[in-house]
């Protein structure tokens, strides 16, 4: 599948039709709605015990698939006010609107986070969230560039470098020239930071670059 067109983009993405593939502050997303999660098990050949990570755009894109008091939800916003958007993947309850396909061992909760990445950002603020994992085959490193992307997954579909150059929430001066003549905001390329809520506190599971007051 060619680079496509923003247009082309969102509505593969809106529809469930394709998977996509974006940058964020990390390492490039794949991604697809939360009730097609599936296909990226499939496409990853990743396990089903390693559950996805919902992407949004806002906190507020969350609510409906979290459960929690109101007082833990006071907690989660005020971490999300300090620490979002960033490289921290928060872990919560979830409720039964959280589509199995995103977790398909039931584990009862679901990762979230909010990328601090214009491109990303603008692609979620119109798609509403998204399952995502890391754009690879499991057990392979993540690709870090979308001319890797689109070798290793011919069907998913990512912009084109004039779709970059045109979003209107990107200024030229935050776009670099990758390899393959490619547009792009820099990302990191180190995973984000992992706590999960336990009820009471946060249990770090990966460390990143964020370094979370517990």
């Amino acid at each position: 599948m060619p680079k496509v067109s923003l247009d082309t983009f969102i509505a593969g993405a809106k529809s469930g039709a394709h998977l996509v593939s974006f940058w964020t502050d990390t390492v490039p997303a794949l991604a697809a709605l939360p009730d097609q999660a599936e296909r990226i098990f499939d496409l990853k050949q990743r396990r089903l015990d390693k559950p996805l990570i919902l992407m949004g755009a806002t906190l507020d894109d969350f609510w409906p698939y979290l459960s929690g008091t109101v007082a833990e939800r006071a907690i989660w916003r005020r971490v999300a006010d300090r620490y979002w958007p960033g490289p921290l993947t928060l872990v919560l309850p979830a409720n039964d609107h959280l589509p199995l396909a995103m977790n398909p061992a039931q584990t009862g909760s679901v990762g979230v986070r909010i990328p601090n990445h214009p491109i990303a950002l603008h692609i979620l603020a119109q798609t509403g969230p998204l399952a995502t994992t890391s754009a690879n085959r499991s057990g392979s490193p993540a690709l870090l560039t979308m001319a890797e992307i689109n070798a290793q997954f011919p069907s998913v579909l990512t912009l084109s470098e004039t779709a970059l150059a045109n979003l209107p929430s990107i200024e030229a001066p935050n776009l670099i020239k990758e390899r393959h003549d490619e547009l792009a905001v820099p990302a990191s390329g180190v995973p984000s930071t992992i706590a999960q809520w336990t009820g009471k506190d946060w249990r770090i599971l990966r460390q990143g670059t964020v370094q979370l007051e517990t």
